[in-house]
């Protein structure tokens, strides 16, 4: 990750099918997800010193009777005082009219389909979660994939293909040594990652099958590089067809350990090549390769793996332009992929207005440590949640799922204060990626519809219609005092009141 690039992110420094839902005639408490504790401080542990807390009951200790309500409230506020917690207040719909900042949600006007939201798995966070005591490890991945109401559903990760810069070490699966090739792959491999990630993922898989993953490199093996180092330089074009099969052979060689690959990326972040491990490839670079190498290789492999180009920065939306422009390149491309360390969110509708009929996704975003929890969550509810989907994104994904207090584990020369959404040491405990994924991921399962929102000044907002027919309305209020507004759905309102600088998701039939 080109962490250098990322001003806007901190200033002054860089499913759902089984949630419990409230029937207008029966109220149910729904238990809510905060924090197991405070930020853990900076001493390493060792496994069997680990506790994973799971999230506690948000309710005081002698709640209210629920009230009846026709619209479910889930809110996190800056100071944590209220975390993913559902909020016993009646919301009840009225033909009432209000003089308040109304939200009109309209379900007959729809955008994209959702694939989900997540996190980066990287081989880092794998390796903390698998030293985990199994029956913790169990509940916490429970809590991240599973579907039940404490869970917060996630419903799509990315992973890297070989090491990226939150792993252990640099490699990739045919490391050859200095002035040696293996153009016939026949030391393939998936090596580091037989120990960690493929046993994490395993088991991710048997909690939610229908989880979609999506693999990048960070780099090619050194050998076939113009550089013979796994740090920067380019793919050398004399290895464009090996590199192709290289990657077919990874997407079989992972759906033999049940992990099917859904789509790929050809590089992580191809215009930065100063990250450890790294790869150049320019836009022509890439075009020619997957015109000619990689889109032919995987249909003559008769794989479904989707292919979605660029996976770097908004400020360069020419880069994929330019490879959708080919017409031959074109047919084998899903769509295209960004990060926001530099450039405007709206880079996305840029590209999508340009092609309609091909997908854009939002890829990765870091969250620099130590975590300043009310503007990392602003930041990130603003212009990933809200600023993605709204120009068209089908999945938000965070970098990354975890890391320990020090922010390791990473590569000599990696990304050295990467926050994970979980730090595991001692403890766990969950940071702000984790609420402003939970906001969406929770109760935006895949196959919802984003649908129109009106945006009045200062409550940004975002609204979705799931796949039973449920409507989620997630806000922002960016005003320094609490707000009351209305939310008008169908001739009728409702007027909910959000804390300044608080996040809130909305929930009604």
């Amino acid at each position: 990750m080109q962490k250098h690039c990322n001003t806007a992110n901190n200033p002054g420094r860089h499913a759902f099918r089984r949630w419990i839902f409230p029937c207008r005639w029966q109220a149910v408490l729904t238990i809510a997800l905060i924090s197991s504790i405070g930020y853990v401080g900076c001493a390493k542990s060792t496994p069997s010193q680990t506790q994973v807390q799971p999230p506690a009951d948000s309710t005081p200790s002698n709640p209210s009777p629920p009230v009846q309500t026709d619209v479910a409230f889930y809110l996190t506020t800056p100071d944590r005082s209220q975390l993913l917690a559902r909020q016993n207040v009646a919301l009840l719909f009225s033909t009432a009219s209000t003089s308040q900042p109304t939200i009109e949600v309209d379900t007959t006007r729809t955008f994209q389909t959702i694939d989900g939201f997540g996190f980066a798995l990287t081989g880092g966070s794998a390796y903390l979660i698998n030293k985990l005591p199994i029956k913790q490890q169990n509940a916490l991945l429970q809590e991240l994939f599973g579907d039940d109401s404490l869970a917060i559903h996630i419903s799509y990760i990315r992973i890297s293909i070989g090491a990226s810069d939150l792993n252990r070490s640099a490699f990739t699966y045919d490391d050859m040594p200095a002035g040696q090739t293996d153009t016939g792959l026949q030391y393939f491999n998936l090596g580091a990652d037989q120990y960690d990630l493929i046993p994490v993922l395993q088991k991710i898989l048997q909690i939610n099958p229908h989880l979609h993953i999506l693999a990048t490199p960070w780099s090619a093996p050194a050998w076939m590089k113009t550089n013979q180092s796994l740090i920067g330089g380019s793919l050398d074009t004399a290895y464009y067809g090996v590199y192709a099969r290289y990657f077919v052979k990874y997407i079989q060689a992972m759906e033999a350990q049940g992990i099917p690959i859904e789509a790929i990326t050809p590089q992580n972040e191809p215009l930065y090549g100063g990250n450890n491990p790294s790869m150049v490839m320019q836009a022509n670079e890439e075009l020619r390769f997957v015109r000619d190498n990689l889109g032919p290789a995987l249909r003559r492999a008769g794989l479904p793996t989707r292919i979605i180009v660029y996976d770097h920065n908004c400020d360069r939306p020419d880069y994929p332009l330019a490879i959708l422009q080919d017409s031959i390149a074109r047919q084998y491309v899903d769509g295209s992929a960004f990060h926001l360390y530099a450039g405007n969110i709206t880079a996305l509708s840029q590209v999508h207005d340009a092609f309609p009929d091909k997908n854009v996704y939002f890829t990765e975003q870091w969250t620099g440590g130590p975590d300043q929890f009310g503007p990392d969550l602003a930041w990130d509810i603003q212009n990933l949640i809200i600023g993605a989907t709204r120009n068209w994104s089908r999945c938000v994904i965070k970098w990354n799922l975890a890391a320990d207090p020090d922010y390791q584990p990473h590569t000599p020369g990696g990304c050295s204060t990467c926050l994970g959404a979980l730090t595991i040491g001692a403890t766990i405990t969950r940071n702000s990626p984790y609420y402003a994924i939970a906001h969406a991921s929770k109760f935006v399962p895949s196959g919802s519809l984003r649908i129109y929102s009106s945006m009045p000044n200062g409550l940004p907002n975002v609204a979705f219609r799931t796949p039973d027919g449920s409507k989620v309305l997630i806000v922002y209020n960016a005003m320094q005092t609490a707000q009351p507004f209305t939310i008008a759905f169908h001739g009728k309102q409702v007027s909910p009141v959000l804390p300044a600088g608080a996040v809130g998701t909305f929930v009604w039939r």
